[in-house]
């Protein structure tokens, strides 16, 4: 009996207790409208256009800029038809893959097609809120995610840029979104995938997106093979004001990508957003000195690349760093991506056209890496490894390469991947699109 006023106390403060204090929930669920915050919701939504820019149109003047005239609409029009693809393939089925519960490789169907995704007060004043960003609507965590989805497989095509078949391109990157690119994501951002529980950082898809997308790219080069007269002939890029415009776009959409993956706007949003910043200008310096000593000047096209490697090396990382570590991060990506983007790809002689995988592959896998180095317990909460983030490393570089290559020659031997060498040599806008800038 002595004991019974100690029960009711904790009886009472159980009922009292924050939702917040209580088990939270494993999968989506329904909460109370009340229980939204207008201000972490208000963040999402500006987190999730700006990644959308990262795409159209960053990502599109980026890459259009760097490759040759009689190609850029064509370039242009991969990366816009993959955002319309990949909408609808995370309606169907991508978004219920990657971010609900099921094995430790793969989620569930529960909200294919949407479903059970409430959005409307009435009549029971709930809506649906996804296990992993309890304040805000699903919809919108849905519609952020979406965003990420989209732009993965869009990086992969600076790999083979000028000499893949746009409907073979559209197959692939169909069939990459669901067999890759949804794994990964379940495998390392939902609690029941197991790169998750091994317990491998990716704050933001240094891994999930930039080595996926990599690899991707390091296995078209070599099914795809060379462009024609690589090697031999002067492939300059069109417009490098496209380029840098592109890059910038990629710079300021990114604070949503990073900052975005906070799921709050919270002192962590903060802390992303400022070690991208310092991340992002210290690798755009480290590449354009190095490329300066190396070659005598320093150019438009290297400060632009650096800025992008710097970004995607910081990934990972933000929300686990502090101001120094990103420092140090950015400088390092910005050299071994030069080294990687000029010696690295003539010594394996492959042509990776835009040099999706020496900044992607090789920034995403420095950046993950170091995340092991350099993460702080006392910012994130979290403890980390370098042998634990090698694990992760080693599974999304096998599983991304072969998987990837698996897929690419499949298609090969169904429809053909690569444009006839006529086509090639005419450019694929008019080749393949029927247009072209006079």
């Amino acid at each position: 009996m002595k004991r019974l006023p100690m029960l009711v106390l904790l009886a009472v403060l159980t009922l009292l207790m924050p939702a917040a204090w209580a088990d939270a929930p494993t999968e989506p669920t329904l909460i109370s409208v009340d229980k939204i915050s207008a201000g972490d919701t208000a963040w999402m939504l500006t987190s999730t256009a700006l990644v959308l820019m990262m795409s159209i149109p960053g990502l599109a003047l980026f890459y259009g800029g760097m490759v040759r005239k009689k190609n850029v609409l064509a370039t242009l029009m991969q990366t816009f038809a993959i955002v319309c693809v990949v909408t609808i393939l995370w309606w169907l089925a991508g978004y219920s893959l990657a971010f609900t519960p099921g094995s430790k490789v793969l989620g569930g169907f529960s909200r294919a097609l949407f479903n059970g995704m409430t959005y409307m007060h009435d009549p029971v004043n709930k809506l649906s809120v996804s296990h992993l960003a309890l304040t805000i609507p699903e919809t919108v965590y849905a519609m952020f995610q979406l965003t990420f989805a989209a732009i993965t497989p869009a990086l992969i095509c600076g790999a083979f840029a000028d000499r893949m078949k746009f409907s073979a391109m559209l197959a692939f990157m169909a069939a990459w979104s669901l067999l890759v690119y949804a794994p990964i994501a379940h495998m390392v951002w939902e609690p029941t995938g197991w790169l998750n529980i091994a317990g491998v950082l990716d704050y933001a898809g240094g891994t999930v997106v930039h080595i996926n997308a990599g690899m991707a790219g390091l296995a078209s080069c070599f099914v795809l093979g060379k462009r024609l007269g690589y090697g031999r002939e002067a492939m300059p890029p069109h417009n490098l004001t496209l380029t840098l415009i592109g890059a910038s776009l990629l710079w300021v959409g990114w604070f949503g990508f990073n900052a975005g993956s906070a799921g709050a706007a919270d002192g962590r949003a903060g802390l992303a957003m400022l070690v991208t910043q310092l991340a992002t200008a210290t690798a755009a310096l480290g590449w354009m000195f190095a490329e300066w000593i190396a070659k005598g000047k320093p150019s438009v096209l290297g400060i632009a690349s650096g800025a992008v490697a710097g970004l995607v090396a910081i990934t990972p990382a933000s929300g686990f760093v502090g101001p120094t570590p990103a420092v140090i991060i950015g400088l390092v990506a910005g050299v071994l991506c030069f080294i990687a983007a000029t010696s690295l790809k003539h010594a394996l002689k492959y042509d990776d056209s835009l040099d999706a995988f020496g900044v992607h592959g090789i920034g995403g896998i420095i950046g993950a890496l170091l995340t092991g180095v350099f993460v702080s317990k006392e910012i994130s909460g979290v403890d980390g490894s370098v042998w634990i983030q090698l694990k992760g490393v080693t599974l999304t570089v096998a599983y991304g390469f072969v998987a990837s290559f698996i897929i690419l020659k499949i298609i090969d031997m169904s429809i053909g991947l690569r444009v006839s060498e006529e086509q090639e040599r005419e450019g694929l806008d008019i080749s393949l699109h029927g247009e072209s800038i006079e």
